[in-house]
C-alpha cells in the first residue's frame, strides 16, 4: 500500500528518493509526491499516476535539497488526485503518511475553528496542521508527543520542518516504519526493500515509538518521550537487483519461477540425505498441541484453508481457520494448547499483524509463515517459518501462495509424524513425493499456449465460476480471486456440491466455468456436479490429473491435465493453470498486470 521514503544527507536527495519510490511501486498506488527543504523553504511536487510522471515534473522545480520525503499513495480518504497526493504541507511542515486517522473529521473541525484552511479531502492534512499548531507553544519533541496522542487509528509518518533543517521525524503506530543507517546520511522508509539499494543496516520502530533522523545520528523515543535504544539489523542483499529479466511482467516471471522456488523451499526444510523434515528452533513440544488456528487475509487465507484439510487429515489437531479482520474483533477463547499460525506474504498485513498482537497479549503460542523475514509479523511471532520464494513484485500473489502452501504442508507432515499419526514408511513416502513436485510444476507450465487461447474466452465473459471439492475447493477460491484481481471479471469460487443450493441459478448459456476435478475420492461426485453445470449451458474448463481412465462426462469444452501425484500435492499443480488463466485474460484486455487497479501488494490499513 502507501509507501514512504525519507533521506537526510550532505548531498542532494531528490533523485534517490525517486529511485526508492520506484522500488515501492509494487505495493500498489494511485499518486505520488516529493518534498524537499531548500534554503529554508519546503518545495513539493505531486502528481496523480505513476512515479515516472513525478520524475518528469520535478525537473521543472528546484528540489535540490539535502533533506526530503517522498510518497506513493493508495487512496483512502479522498479520490486519487494531485491535490490529495502526499506530501501534505502547512506553512511550517510537510508530512507523508501511511495508514488511516480515524478521528480526522473531529480534528479537522477543531483546526478549522482555529483558522486553518484545508486544501484536500485527506485525513493526512490534519496531521500537518496539528503539528504546526502544537509547535507554536511547544518544543519539537513535546509537540510530536502531543500530536501522536491526539491521533486515533494507524500511521507511519515522515515529517520535515521549515525551521528545523537538520532532521526528519518518523513515527509509527500500526503501520510499519524502518530507519536505515548510512555514511554521513540516514534514511526513513515504510519498506526495507526501498532502502536496500542505499543500506543494509536497518532498525524498526515499534508501535508508539518515534525518532529523530539526522544525517549523523538517529535518536529513538518511546511514546512518553524517553530515549530508547534499538537493535540494528543487517539485511540480506540477495534480492536488491531483482528485475523482470526477459519478461514483460513481473507476474509472468514469478509464475514461471515456481519450480525453482519450490526447490528452494524444500531444500531449506527437507534433509534429503536422511529423508526427514527439519524445522529448526521449534520452541515447543508438538505433543503439547491439541489444536491449531490458521489466520490470514486474501490469498494467504486460501492457503490457510487448504492447510486445514491437510492438518485434519494427517494430524490429531482440531483445526480452525479465520480471516484476520474478523478474528481480531471476535471474542476469542484463547487456548494454551493451541498453536496460532499467521500467514502473510509481506509480513506487514495490518489486520494479520493486529490479530498476532492480540494473541501475544493473551500469551499464546504464535507462528508466522511469511516471505519477508525482517517484517513486523516475523519479528513478533514466537516461531518464524519463511517461505523462501524471493521478492514478489506482482500485486496478485502467485509464487508466494505456492510457498505458503508448501510450508504449511511441510509443517503438517512434520506434526503428523511427531504425533505418530503416520508411520515412518508413510512419512518418508510423503517426502519422496514432495521431491517430485518441482518437476511436475515445470511440466504444467508447458501448457502455456492452450491456456492463452482459453483466457480469451474468460476475458470476454461477464462472469464465471470455479468449482471444486475437498483439497480443490480452496484452490477454486484462489482461482476466482486471481481472475477478479487481474482481469476484473466477476468470478466466484464454490464447493461443487453447493451449486444446487442456489448458485446454479447464475449459470447461463456460454458462461465459462472452471471445474477442478483431480482423481481423488471426490472425483465422481465432482464430475456429476460438472454435468449439472453443462446441462444448463456452461462452457466447462476441466482441470484434472492424468489417468488411463476416460472422463465419464460428455460435452466438456476444454480440458487441462497435470501430472499424477499424491492427492495431497495436486493442489500445487492445479493452481498453476489458474494463475496463467488470470494472467492471459488480463493480457487480452490490455490491463496493467503487475499493478491491478485499486489493489496493493502490502495491505497496511485495516
Amino acid at each position: 500500500m502507501c509507501g514512504i521514503v525519507g533521506i537526510i544527507s550532505s548531498k542532494e536527495v531528490s533523485s534517490r528518493i525517486i529511485n526508492s519510490l520506484k522500488k515501492l511501486e509494487y505495493r500498489g498506488y494511485d499518486s505520488a509526491g516529493i518534498a524537499t527543504l531548500v534554503n529554508g523553504n519546503i518545495n513539493e511536487v505531486k502528481c496523480e499516476g505513476r512515479v515516472d510522471v513525478l520524475e518528469q515534473d520535478i525537473s521543472k522545480f528546484n528540489l535540490k535539497g539535502d533533506i526530503g520525503i517522498g510518497h506513493v499513495r493508495w487512496a483512502t480518504h479522498g479520490k486519487p488526485s494531485k491535490v490529495n497526493a502526499h506530501p501534505h504541507s502547512s506553512d511550517e511542515v510537510s508530512v507523508v503518511h501511511n495508514g488511516i486517522i480515524e478521528n480526522s473529521t473531529i480534528l479537522k473541525k477543531l483546526l478549522e475553528k482555529k483558522g486553518y484552511t484545508f486544501k484536500s479531502q485527506t485525513d493526512t492534512e490534519v496531521i500537518a496542521h496539528l503539528v504546526t499548531d502544537y509547535l507554536k507553544k511547544n518544543s519539537l519533541k513535546d509537540a510530536i508527543i502531543k500530536v501522536l496522542k491526539k491521533l486515533h487509528g494507524s500511521f507511519a509518518l515522515g515529517i520535515i520542518f521549515k525551521k528545523q533543517n537538520n532532521l526528519i521525524v518518523g513515527a509509527r503506530r500500526g503501520s510499519p516504519l524502518a530507519v536505515g543507517y548510512g555514511p554521513n546520511e540516514n534514511y526513513l522508509g515504510s519498506d526495507s526493500y526501498a532502502l536496500k539499494s542505499m543500506t543494509n543496516k536497518i532498525s524498526y520502530l515499534d508501535d508508539g515509538e518515534f525518532c529523530f533522523v539526522k544525517k549523523d545520528q538517529i535518536e529513538f523515543f518511546n511514546s512518553d518521550g524517553s530515549k530508547i535504544n534499538k537493535k540494528v539489523m543487517n539485511l540480506s542483499k540477495d534480492e536488491v537487483n531483482y528485475d523482470k529479466g526477459d519478461y514483460k511482467y513481473f507476474m509472468e516471471k514469478e509464475i514461471d519461477e515456481q519450480p525453482t522456488t519450490i526447490n528452494a523451499c524444500i531444500n531449506e526444510y527437507v534433509d534429503k540425505l536422511n529423508n526427514q523434515i527439519n524445522i529448526y528452533n521449534f520452541p515447543w513440544k508438538i505433543s503439547s498441541f491439541k489444536s491449531a488456528m490458521l489466520i490470514g487475509c486474501g490469498t494467504a487465507f486460501h492457503s490457510c484453508l487448504i492447510a486445514k484439510y491437510w492438518m485434519e487429515q494427517n494430524t490429531n489437531l482440531e483445526v480452525s481457520v479465520d480471516i484476520a479482520s474478523e478474528f481480531r474483533y471476535r471474542k476469542i477463547k484463547f487456548k494454551k494448547d493451541c498453536i496460532y499460525i499467521f500467514v502473510s506474504q509481506s509480513g506487514e498485513t495490518a489486520d494479520t499483524y493486529a490479530a498476532l498482537d492480540l494473541c501475544k497479549k493473551n500469551k499464546v503460542k504464535t507462528c508466522a509463515v511469511v516471505n519477508v523475514i525482517e517484517s513486523s509479523i516475523a519479528r513478533d511471532a514466537d516461531l518464524v517459518l519463511p517461505i523462501y520464494c524471493g521478492q514478489e513484485i506482482g500485486v496478485a500473489s502467485t509464487k508466494a501462495f505456492i510457498g505458503q502452501m508448501l510450508v504449511l504442508y511441510i509443517l503438517s507432515t512434520k506434526i503428523s509424524f511427531d504425533q505418530k499419526c503416520i508411520d515412518r514408511k508413510e512419512y518418508q513416502s510423503k517426502i519422496k513425493n514432495l521431491l517430485c513436485l518441482s518437476t511436475s510444476a515445470k511440466k504444467t507450465l508447458k501448457q502455456d499456449q492452450k491456456i492463452l487461447n482459453i483466457g480469451k474466452v474468460f476475458a470476454e465473459a461477464k462472469g464465471s465460476m470455479f468449482l471444486g471439492r475437498g483439497f480443490s475447493f480452496p484452490i477454486a477460491l484462489e482461482g476466482a480471486l486471481k481472475l477478479k484481481e487481474l482481469a476484473y471479471v466477476h468470478a466466484e469460487g464454490y464447493p461443487a456440491g453447493e451449486m444446487k443450493h442456489g448458485p446454479l441459478a447464475l449459470i447461463e448459456e456460454g458462461m465459462p466455468v472452471v471445474v477442478l476435478a483431480p482423481r481423488d475420492e471426490h472425483y465422481k461426485k465432482t464430475i456429476s456436479n460438472m454435468q449439472e453445470v453443462i446441462a444448463r449451458g456452461a462452457k466447462v474448463l476441466l482441470i484434472t490429473n492424468k489417468n488411463k481412465d476416460e472422463i465419464i462426462s460428455e460435452n466438456i469444452w476444454e480440458k487441462i491435465e497435470v501430472d499424477q501425484l499424491d492427492d495431497e500435492l495436486i493442489p500445487f499443480l492445479i493452481t498453476i493453470p489458474l494463475q496463467k488463466l488470470a494472467f492471459y485474460s488480463a493480457l487480452e484486455k490490455g490491463y496493467d498486470i503487475d499493478k491491478p487497479r485499486n489493489l496493493a501488494k502490502s495491505v497496511t490499513v485495516e
